[in-house]
């Protein structure tokens, strides 16, 4: 019988960075289109268990920021359909929708050694994101339009600049659990008590943020870049027998 011996190391970790993310609409409602990126925060604790010497399993608990904003002439509902027969009017302001939440990563770590103390590393999996918090803001002063190209005032009052100017809690409206992909690429500095590292990625959620399709469908996803450490907590060999022939 001989004893055949593995290294394995486990490390816990914290990171921080930026979250660019930005909303994809996915219908043609003109109230979910149009979205650009906007800037967040996203930064967690992790742990990462080493199969081998190039593959790992790493899982996160994180706070990360999305949404996206929409600055411009963009539409709007028509509360006053009496005078103006149509769903949406359309003004020249600036909107935003931060959405919050508590994610859970699991991924698998794939590492490539380029020296004695440095490493490049590329992981992949999936994420379950639950729902913090979700609110819209607006503002800005314009003419109102009858048409997306704002060419056509409204004749009620015309030539007064309206104020958008509001914020409002949306949470209720969206839906309090996400799920999707993850994956980043790094590099890593190993260290005696552990490794820095910095990265760069991006999440994508499969499902729709709003609970209500009438209300519009977009998907929320995000680029987000992280410097971090992991502390090395337990340095052990485990071993199997392997019978020769």
């Amino acid at each position: 019988m001989v004893a055949v011996y593995g290294q394995h190391n486990f490390y816990m970790g914290v990171k921080g960075g930026i979250s660019v993310p930005n909303l994809r609409a996915g219908t043609d409602n003109p109230l979910t289109s149009g979205y650009s990126t906007s800037l967040g925060a996203d930064f967690g604790v992790l742990t990462e268990f080493t199969i081998n010497k190039w593959l790992s399993i790493q899982s996160e608990i994180d706070y990360s920021q999305e949404g996206g904003k929409h600055d411009g002439l963009q539409p709007f509902i028509n509360q006053f359909t009496n005078i103006a027969p149509q769903p949406y009017l359309y003004a020249d302001y600036n909107s935003a929708i931060r959405l919050n939440y508590l994610t859970i990563p699991v991924m698998a770590k794939f590492s490539f050694v380029l020296s004695k103390k440095i490493k490049f590393y590329t992981s992949v999996g999936g994420f379950a994101g639950f729902l913090l918090g979700g609110n819209t803001k607006i503002s800005g002063n314009s003419l109102v339009y009858l048409d997306a190209a704002g060419t056509q005032q409204q004749e009620v009052y015309p030539g007064v600049v309206f104020a958008f100017n509001d914020s409002e809690n949306i949470k209720d409206s969206l839906k309090s659990f996400n799920a999707g992909a993850i994956a980043f690429i790094g590099f890593s500095y190993t260290t005696r008590m552990g490794k820095f590292f910095i990265e760069a990625g991006g999440n994508y959620g499969f499902i729709a943020v709003q609970k209500n399709p009438a209300n519009g469908t977009n998907y929320a996803g995000a680029i987000t870049a992280h410097i971090g450490y992991e502390f090395l907590l337990e340095k052990y060999s485990s071993f199997f027998n392997k019978r020769k022939k």
